[in-house]
């Protein structure tokens, strides 16, 4: 199917959902994961897996956050054209929600309300003591030693490292709002990492509504659109 067909079913969409992944942030100037020059392509001394683990956090808080800060954050990353669109469309009234793997904060800052965010967020930290909620300008303050509240706890980012559970509440509202979609459109992701990557399973909507974007195929899909997300939506 021609990228003219998508667009008008599109148009008589009236539910459309958004899975993304951190391909949709790559256009920003984001680092991805898992291709040829992503995170998981480049040596450490220690894996990105296990730097980024709850584990490794509260055993090498500093080693954790020298990896975060050089990372993990890139302040000044700006929406690029697939986040602007997805918001329009839910100005629009035509998308309902937007699921996201990204921790980068980009679809808010484009003006998307309806957000499940699956990792969490880098703009969420919480001392590990206390409770206190910051914002990620209190951690670039304290950068690069290791950021801590008042109360002298650790603050720690409110993203969700391996050997952590994704939080309740996006879990929930995320499958819910797939499992109502009349158009479910994945973009940006290998779907190669679970759970999230099974909850494209939970969309009852027409087979052809079920529309893949990525920049490499991927098996098992009708649907695709290979090449650049912000280009194609």
């Amino acid at each position: 199917m021609t990228v003219e067909q998508y667009k008008a079913r599109a148009e008589r969409a009236k539910r459309i959902v958004f899975f993304g992944g951190a391909g949709v942030s790559t256009e920003s100037g984001i680092p991805d994961f898992r291709s040829a020059d992503g995170l998981y392509s480049r040596k450490y001394d220690v894996p990105p897996e296990t730097l980024l683990s709850a584990e490794y956090f509260y055993a090498h808080t500093d080693r954790f956050f020298e990896f975060y800060f050089d990372k993990m954050i890139c302040p000044d990353a700006k929406p690029n054209a697939a986040h602007i669109k997805l918001a329009e469309w839910e100005k629009q009234g035509k998308l309902s929600a937007v699921v996201t793997q990204n921790i980068d904060g980009l679809h808010q800052a484009a003006g998307s309300k309806n957000v499940f965010e699956l990792h969490g967020s880098v703009h969420r930290n919480t001392c590990t003591k206390c409770g206190k909620r910051y914002g990620l300008a209190e951690l670039l303050r304290q950068k690069p030693n290791i950021p801590r509240c008042d109360c002298g706890g650790v603050i720690k980012p409110d993203v969700v490292l391996y050997g952590e559970s994704l939080p309740y509440a996006a879990v929930t509202g995320a499958l819910d709002a797939i499992a109502n979609a009349d158009m479910l459109i994945v973009g940006g992701t290998s779907l190669t990492v679970y759970p999230a990557a099974g909850f494209v399973g939970y969309y009852n909507g027409a087979r052809e509504n079920l529309i893949v974007i990525n920049m490499t195929e991927i098996s098992g899909f009708d649907n695709m659109l290979i090449g650049r997300i912000g280009e194609l939506l």
